[in-house]
């Protein structure tokens, strides 16, 4: 009996032994973690239009790794953790300026000036936007005049046309309702550039806060006129009608070839050297997945 008891504590001991030598302690963990290479939080901020396209693949990025060290096992054993926030492309350059974020997201060309303001600029770009004039399908201009003249649109959007009836007199006399993007927005930058000139758009519009909304409005209101992204109207088939501009039908292909002339980059920027983790982000939204994403949710990829 003694035999048997001595044999089970021997027996016992050198599996505790075992368990202890293959189990990495607490100390022997930090310690690893610790001679990888640091990870970060990463903030992307700006672009109403290219916050959802970076919502998207950052969501892919992280359901695919979940952990930094599997996405390389240089990087210590951690979560991944980036976060997205609005504001338009005006507080994406700022916040590439003032260093409040990781990366700025623009959708609109950044001006030498702001270049300027950021030390070591980079910018990476996701693709290729534009604006749609866009109607309610209830409009029956879509069916009566499918194309606008630039000059057209100047006087809607300056106020001079009020009524439908001026714009043809097919149409009713019913008032025409302005939507623009917020005057924060790169939209609206894009938009005074390209179509409206030395012309100010009219007061009375209805600005809104992101391209989501500003789509919202038009299949709202069947009187309702707006530039809608590209992208945005492609996730809305059916519910917004785009014109055509001075006979160009607004396509990938008329994007592309700049035919097509209301278009805007998708941007994202920042300064200085990327850190290792960023670095290992922006090589996969850039990457094929990454312009597959671009393109399914309606925009123009890069590549």
């Amino acid at each position: 009996m003694k035999k048997s008891l001595s044999l089970l504590l021997v027996l016992s001991l050198l599996a505790s032994l075992l368990f202890v030598g293959c189990k990495k302690t607490n100390n022997e963990e930090t310690k690893e973690n610790e001679e990888k290479v640091a990870t970060e939080s990463i903030l992307f901020k700006g672009s109403s239009t290219l916050a959802p396209v970076i919502t998207k693949l950052t969501e892919n990025f992280t359901k695919e790794y979940k952990t930094w060290d599997k996405v390389d096992s240089k990087f210590a054993s951690e979560e991944i953790d980036i976060a997205i926030s609005g504001g338009g492309s005006g507080a994406g350059v700022k916040s590439a300026i003032d260093k409040s974020s990781s990366f700025g997201m623009a959708s609109r060309p950044v001006s030498d000036e702001e270049k300027g303001k950021i030390d070591g600029y980079k910018e990476f770009k996701l693709g290729t936007d534009a604006l749609t004039v866009s109607v309610n399908p209830e409009n029956k201009l879509y069916e009566v005049k499918k194309s606008i003249t630039t000059e057209e649109l100047r006087k809607i959007f300056s106020g001079e046309y009020k009524y439908w009836d001026e714009v043809s007199d097919k149409l009713d006399h019913e008032k025409i309702v302005l939507v623009t993007r917020d005057l924060g927005g790169g939209a609206h930058k894009v938009f005074n550039k390209k179509v409206m000139g030395d012309v100010e758009v009219s007061e009375n519009v209805i600005q809104s806060p992101s391209m989501g909304a500003l789509v919202t409005k038009i299949i709202e209101n069947k009187n309702a006129i707006g530039y809608a992204s590209f992208g945005v109207v492609n996730q809305n088939k059916g519910k917004v009608m785009p014109l055509n501009i001075d006979g160009i039908e607004p396509t990938a292909e008329n994007i592309i070839s700049g035919d097509y002339k209301i278009s805007r980059p998708l941007l994202v920027i920042t300064g200085g050297e990327l850190s290792e983790c960023e670095k290992a982000l922006i090589d996969y939204i850039t990457s094929e997945k990454g312009m597959k994403v671009v393109k399914e949710l309606g925009f123009v990829a890069e590549k």
